[in-house]
């Protein structure tokens, strides 16, 4: 198989980033450009804070680059960019805590990634062909994000407000925004918008076409 293509896709918590990367990923594949598709969360690569009480988890600052078990995220990319299968990590938000069973992402043409701090480590952007950086309004990011957590992770508002307050939006300023600068497509407006979508899909239809051409 021809080294996979590897797409990255950040942006912040709530920008629409997960929805760019489905529709991409579904494009790709109603186009017929790829012939197999990996998708990989940047989510599923928490670190597994077992030693720690509930408690204690609750109050880790989950939006740091250090909450991210980032070697075994590398590793896994690298692999997948190898042509190599992986297990990957699944994660249970509601306990914090990694789960036993793990996922098997099979080798594919088309690696799609997706994570807020995707572009922050330097290793990770080494491997990534196509980097895309999603954007959206902070107040829009806010109310996904509200959505999401009190209705798929069982949190209450105030958890979510006092965290985002805390150490969302700081740590967006801090590492998620300046980590635009890396992108080579910026989408604005989140994960609605379609023509910035059909022009990353055309990008990379064009780098599979020149790769296997």
């Amino acid at each position: 198989m021809s080294k996979p293509l590897v797409i990255g896709i950040a942006g912040g918590t709530g920008s629409g980033k997960s929805t760019v990367a489905r529709r991409v990923a579904e494009a790709l594949t109603a186009g017929g450009a790829a012939a197999s598709l990996a998708f990989v969360d940047m989510d599923a690569y928490y670190r597994h804070f077992a030693d720690l009480s509930m408690e204690e988890r609750r109050r880790v600052n989950w939006d740091h680059p250090d909450a991210f078990d980032l070697d075994l995220f590398v590793d896994h990319l690298a692999r997948l960019s190898r042509g190599e299968a992986i297990e990957k990590p699944v994660y249970d938000f509601v306990a914090h805590l990694r789960a036993p069973a793990t996922v098997p992402i099979a080798p594919a043409d088309v690696v799609v990634i997706d994570g807020i701090l995707l572009f922050v480590d330097e290793r990770v952007r080494a491997l990534c062909d196509v980097k895309v950086f999603v954007d959206a309004d902070a107040d829009e990011r806010l109310v996904r994000r509200l959505k999401r957590d009190m209705t798929k992770r069982g949190r209450p508002f105030e958890e979510i407000i006092a965290q985002y307050m805390t150490t969302v939006r700081p740590m967006h300023l801090q590492f998620v925004e300046p980590s635009k600068r890396y992108a080579d497509v910026i989408v604005p407006r989140g994960g609605h918008n379609a023509v910035a979508i059909e022009m990353i899909v055309a990008k990379i239809q064009r780098r599979l076409q020149a790769r296997d051409g």
